[in-house]
């Protein structure tokens, strides 16, 4: 009877105005579960409510509250979209604040699907929302990470990198993790709503599973050392963004980068950040042959992000956003395949880019690299996995170095966002890729947060922020694949499509 369920358990229906507000304020305080702070076990404890709503409200009310509960998290999580248009982009204030909200909106559109779907295949069963909770949910983060060219961040199984249940990772990558988590949660409330002791303990084991075979899992090494560990080195000259294109800092940058690795003489391979250099490749090409002069001299293998002019398909030259490895017997170099819309190029008609022009915006496009590229090789033959800036957030898109790569490779300039959370947050999607894969990453950046990852993910070192920094460790390579580097997210993405298609179809049976 309505008499005997607490009042709070009414509000969507008796002040939905009030409970959207709440799940709005929930969807927020989600964004504590990931780096900076890091207070993983808020994710699940906070989603609680919304799972309850999509299991009690007609599917239009779960979709609203589910589109609250996701625009309070893109709104909180990636509020420093703002600082890296306005603040050193300088586009005008209006436009920030429609990138970073519309942005929002999008991504709290799909969250909305997923409220829908939960709410229409449920019907009202605890234990149907077991299954049907977790798949739509994993199903949502999939497809941010390909709509629109995709957006994969906030998704909740990378605030769990260093909780049990990230065990999970090696097996069925981020979304499986999500997956996992969004099934203790929701047998939570199975187990609450249980009208049977047996149906109680078996909520209860529901519950744990996940985090209990996580941290099983997290004990299988699924990937093996491959020869002798290497002496690396990661360099950052700690340049705002404001002052690196600065044309008095070109001298300086390079004679930072090329002092501190020559210093660094004893290590088999240096690592830059994303553009290190600021400058076209070619226009400096004297600093780059003296660089590979002194690393031949040495052994050593540099590695350094640069914007580099290619001719081989336009009379007038292609950019692209390369990292260029130096040192062995012929210099090679990987392109950036998965560009930032509206930051390296803008999918927009020429009135609006020559709009951008006038307003003296950023209007012109980098180049996209091929797909499929020869993996960088070091002089000792030791091949790199490399993903540039933010390429690392698409794991499926990783997947084409493995299982040659022996290390993994990523460079980034997170100096666009300032002293926000996003490089923390950048920090935590690089451990992922790490633990999914099985192999040790470099992780080199303008001005933090450089580091040492280990194959398991496990931070090793990190470096300061907004400072110069030399870091040296012993990195051993790995060799073999894990489930998920062979699969991908297929597995995972494939059971959540059978699970909601099966209930689709038992649903419209009984209608």
């Amino acid at each position: 009877m309505a008499k005997d369920i607490h009042p709070i358990l009414l509000l969507p229906a008796d002040k939905p105005r009030l409970s959207r507000l709440v799940v709005f304020v929930l969807g927020a305080l989600t964004t504590l579960a990931f780096e900076p702070f890091g207070w993983s076990l808020l994710a699940p404890l906070l989603l609680l409510p919304l799972l309850h709503i999509c299991l009690t409200v007609a599917p239009r009310d779960a979709a609203g509250h589910a589109f609250w509960y996701g625009f309070g998290l893109f709104l909180t999580g990636t509020y420093w979209i703002y600082i890296s248009v306005h603040v050193y982009g300088n586009a005008a204030l209006w436009i920030a604040v429609l990138l970073m909200v519309g942005l929002a909106l999008l991504m709290a559109s799909l969250v909305a699907v997923g409220g829908w779907l939960i709410s229409r295949l449920s019907e009202g069963e605890p234990w149907q929302l077991l299954l049907i909770g977790p798949a739509a949910w994993a199903l949502v983060e999939w497809t941010r990470s390909w709509i629109l060219t995709g957006f994969p961040w906030m998704a909740l199984g990378y605030g769990q990198i260093d909780a049990p249940i990230a065990g999970w990772a090696p097996v069925i990558g981020v979304y499986g993790v999500s997956f996992m988590l969004v099934v203790s949660a929701a047998a939570i409330i199975a187990t609450v709503r249980a009208a049977t002791g047996r149906g109680r303990l078996i909520g209860i084991a529901a519950v744990l599973v996940p985090w209990l075979t996580g941290g099983v899992l997290a004990l299988v090494d699924w990937t093996e050392p491959d020869g002798e560990p290497l002496r690396a080195t990661i360099l950052q000259a700690g340049v705002s963004q404001d002052k690196k294109w600065d044309r008095e800092q070109l001298l300086p940058i390079m004679e930072y980068y090329h002092s501190a690795t020559l210093s660094a003489a004893d290590s088999d391979i240096v690592v830059w950040p994303e553009v290190a250099i600021p400058a076209l490749q070619d226009q400096v090409e004297s600093f780059i042959a003296r660089v590979e002069t002194d690393a031949r001299m040495s052994g050593q293998t540099v590695l350094f992000g640069i914007l580099e002019r290619s001719f081989e398909r336009s009379a007038d030259g292609r950019i692209y956003n390369s990292v260029m490895l130096i040192g062995a017997a012929e210099r090679q170099s990987y392109r950036k395949r998965h560009l930032v819309p509206f930051g390296e190029y803008f999918p927009v008609p020429p009135s609006v880019r020559e709009w951008m022009k006038m307003q003296n915006l950023p209007h012109a496009d980098l180049a996209r690299g091929d797909e499929i590229q020869p993996l960088l090789t070091a002089a000792d033959g030791t091949r790199f996995g490399v993903a540039i800036c933010y390429e690392d957030a698409y794991a499926a898109e990783q997947r084409y170095a493995l299982p040659e790569a022996g290390i993994l490779i990523n460079v980034s300039n997170d100096a666009w966002f300032g002293d926000s959370i996003a490089p923390h947050q950048h920090l935590e999607i690089a451990r992922m890729r790490s633990l999914e894969f099985g192999r040790p990453a470099l992780r080199s950046t303008n001005t933090g947060i450089s580091a040492f990852i280990a194959a398991d993910g496990a931070l090793l070192q990190t470096g300061r922020q907004f400072a110069p920094e030399l870091m040296t460790a012993d990195v051993q390579p790995h060799r073999g694949m894990t489930p998920y580097a062979g699969g991908g997210d297929w597995p995972i993405i494939g059971l959540c499509l059978a699970i909601l298609g099966l209930f689709w179809i038992r649903n419209r049976a009984s209608l």
